[in-house]
């Protein structure tokens, strides 16, 4: 049976209003800098309780998940609750038409029906230390040039991955903060066999496409189950039939007893990258040179995935993951320029910058300071038109695997060809097994349309002396694109091992593809003299910047922006907005229902299709322990916690420590809220638990699942 345990009820009334609260906080500075005020919105654990390097915390249930998503800890068997379009691009790489568990769902009934996840890990925080005094120690000693300043920070660096990995058992990341103002240590533990356990349809996870992506109100059952397996000893280990089940250090209840407006919420997760601290001049290359590109780009590309995705049903599967995280950028970057200019972003940051200048004239801090905004504004000057033209040419690197891949495996066959005949011997089995692995999902009449119509629009939008030479030249052209791809042995993966069976570095280094692709690669990624002086100018200058905005605001808490390390985000349940207006606008409300969801519903639609089983269980109201007190199944709810990219899958946790929901989207109204958090309108939509569980234990009948859980009413 599932566990399920009857709770004191512990509501409090408060007279404190709830408010929106700012900052993605560092796990082993909550206590110092938030508890207090985390205490009074309604927490009940002891800092000791959320993050403790000694014993069982709040942290060990938490993972990175793959590197690019959140996921939790729900059973002593190291079950991964995190969000389906997470998991979206592995559960399409495990189907087939055949075997299709993106568009059907999957529910493995016992361990042995649970499959095995190429290439995804699962990262575990061990614990974080401050490196700040001892690096900054040695980069105050004496005036160093910014090439020198780097040298010194990657010495201490390796000094410090080498001091904690405890030969080779831990993965140490040191990170830089405040632009290089603040430095902190990671010590992380890695799992390698995970293994799929259940998602629902995508009709489910992913109702509304992108229609209702970064909408409210939402109704999507966005979550899927992955597992994690060691060895015998709690070990991580490659995957084997004879791994077990891991068993974690701590994994959270979950709360099935509901929310309300004032509750409160924590998340805790791996946001990936916020600019807090740009300055108006960024922002304004952003809004006027860089995104407009990228959207642009991207639609192209998005329309011809979706052209061959609807006439072959391989094409969707093997390109499902790469159409929506696209897509999912596409949106975001239209809601970025809308927001930024709707909510006055840029003047906010002038006033700002204001505020700056005049504590930077002071006598005291003027010959340290006060050149450091024109510096900045002269940065962005500089390379506005730059950055468009590198957008489009990284679309063109991007959107094509014909034009990518060449590059990345041009450099392997370089290595493979300085090798002894005895050394390629020992090299060939895993090289064919590699390039097997990378042509098998790839259709060569896709990525030839890529590859020409992104090139079309790079010729076009990009001036003929910043285009790649051999573009400029005419040697690469969209007439000539295809034949081209036709001839090159990048074309299929039997054209390169042909190659690794009889080498020619000839044959490799006048290769169209490969010279077009490494071409296209080190404009990209290589810097001119004049970029690195250019960018070195802007290092020094960002990181006097945030030094001196810290020092003109001394009264505010500062926190570090975002960069795929673990924080801590607090706030409470809350509605999107208070607008006696319109009594009836559904952003009023705080969650969405089952009901709701049927409303949107529309038979063989893309995004608003929904299974009859679940229309069964919504007719006949068969809810279970999982409905409201007023008979309803919620589907999402909304809080206003600080979240950004990556803290998708994130766990939503009540003052007691227990999950309530998971984090997967932000709101429209916000969209600029990367750059600045807005208190009115930042929210977080989460996925309600009780929708997880209905769906687990009504819809796919999963109960060996459920039983795995500690359920607290």
């Amino acid at each position: 049976m599932k566990r399920i345990i009857l709770g004191l009820c512990l509501s409090v009334l408060t007279l404190i209003p709830a408010k929106a609260d700012e900052g993605m906080w560092l796990m082993m500075l909550i206590k110092r800098l938030n508890y207090v005020d985390m205490q009074k919105e309604g927490l009940k654990l002891t800092p000791e309780e959320i993050y403790s390097v000694n014993n069982s915390s709040l942290k060990d249930a938490i993972v990175s998940f793959g590197g690019f998503c959140t996921g939790e800890i729900v059973s002593d068997q190291g079950l991964i609750l995190t969000n389906h379009h997470c998991g979206y691009s592995n559960i399409a790489a495990l189907s087939t038409p055949e075997h299709d568990y993106l568009n059907d769902g999957y529910w493995a009934k016992n361990k042995k029906e649970e499959i095995p996840v190429k290439g995804l890990y699962v990262r575990f925080l061990i614990r974080m230390g401050d490196a700040t005094e001892r690096i900054n120690a040695r980069l105050n000693q004496k005036k160093i040039t910014e090439k020198q300043r780097q040298e010194i920070i990657k010495e201490e660096f390796e000094k410090i991955e080498q001091e904690n990995n405890e030969k080779g058992k831990y993965t140490v990341v040191v990170r830089s903060f405040f632009q290089g103002n603040e430095f902190y240590y990671f010590v992380y533990q890695d799992f390698t066999d995970i293994r799929f356990v259940g998602a629902p349809p995508a009709s489910i996870g992913k109702f509304g496409g992108d229609t209702d992506n970064w909408e409210w109100p939402r109704h999507t059952g966005d979550f899927s189950m992955f597992r994690i397996y060691a060895d015998k000893a709690g070990n991580p280990s490659e995957y084997s039939e004879n791994n077990i089940a891991y068993q974690p250090k701590h994994s959270l209840p979950i709360n099935i007893s509901g929310i309300k407006p004032g509750d409160y919420a924590m998340i805790l997760g791996y946001p990936g990258v916020t600019s807090r601290y740009l300055t108006s001049y960024g922002i304004q290359q952003l809004v006027e040179y860089e995104y407009p590109p990228f959207i642009e780009a991207s639609r192209h590309a998005l329309d011809i995935l979706k052209k061959h995705s609807e006439k072959d049903k391989a094409i969707e599967l093997n390109y499902a993951g790469k159409y929506a995280s696209i897509a999912n950028y596409w949106k975001n970057r239209i809601g970025m320029i809308e927001a930024i200019k709707k909510n006055e972003v840029i003047a906010y940051k002038e006033k700002e910058e204001k505020e700056f200048t005049r504590w930077a004239l002071q006598s005291k801090n003027k010959d340290k300071y006060s050149s450091v905004l024109s510096s900045l504004k002269n940065y962005y000057q500089q390379t506005n038109l730059m950055v468009a033209d590198k957008m489009y040419l990284f679309w063109f690197l991007r959107a094509s695997s014909y034009v990518s891949m060449p590059n990345r495996i041009g450099d392997m066959l370089s290595t493979y060809l300085d090798q002894s005949d005895e050394g390629r011997e020992a090299m060939k089995p895993k090289y064919i097994e590699t390039i097997n692995s990378m042509y098998e999902t790839l259709h060569p009449e896709v990525e030839k349309e890529l590859a020409k119509e992104l090139l079309q629009l790079y010729v076009e939008r990009v001036p003929l002396k910043n285009q790649l030479k051999s573009i400029s030249q005419g040697k690469i052209t969209v007439n000539n694109i295809e034949n081209l791809t036709e001839s090159s042995l990048f074309k299929d993966k039997e054209s390169i091992i042909n190659f690794i069976n009889h080498p020619s570095k000839e044959v490799l280094h006048n290769d169209p593809l490969y010279v077009l692709s490494k071409e296209a690669a080190t404009t990209l990624m290589n810097k001119t003299e004049g970029e690195i002086q250019l960018n070195d100018t802007f290092e020094k200058s960002q990181r006097l910047f945030i030094d001196g905005l810290r020092k003109t605001f001394p009264k505010k808490v500062f926190y570090p922006d975002a960069n795929s390390t673990m924080r801590l985000t607090y706030g409470t349940v809350k509605t999107l907005m208070d607008n006696p207006e319109k009594p009836n606008d559904a952003r009023l409300n705080y969650y969405t229902t089952l009901k709701g969801m049927i409303a949107k519903y529309k038979k063989g639609d893309a995004e608003f299709d929904l299974p009859q089983k679940l229309i069964d269980l919504y007719n006949s109201k068969d809810y279970g322990d999982y409905a409201n007190e007023y008979g309803e199944l919620p589907v999402d709810f909304l809080s206003d916690n600080d979240i950004t990219g990556g803290n998708s899958g994130s766990p939503v946790i009540n003052g007691n420590g227990e999950l309530i929901g998971l984090a997967f989207d932000g709101n429209w109204e916000a969209m600029s809220g990367n750059i600045q958090f807005d208190e009115k309108l930042q929210r977080c939509i989460n996925t309600d638990i009780r929708f997880v569980l209905f769906i687990i234990e009504k819809y796919a009948g999963a109960e060996n699942l459920i039983n795995e859980m500690k359920i607290v009413k």
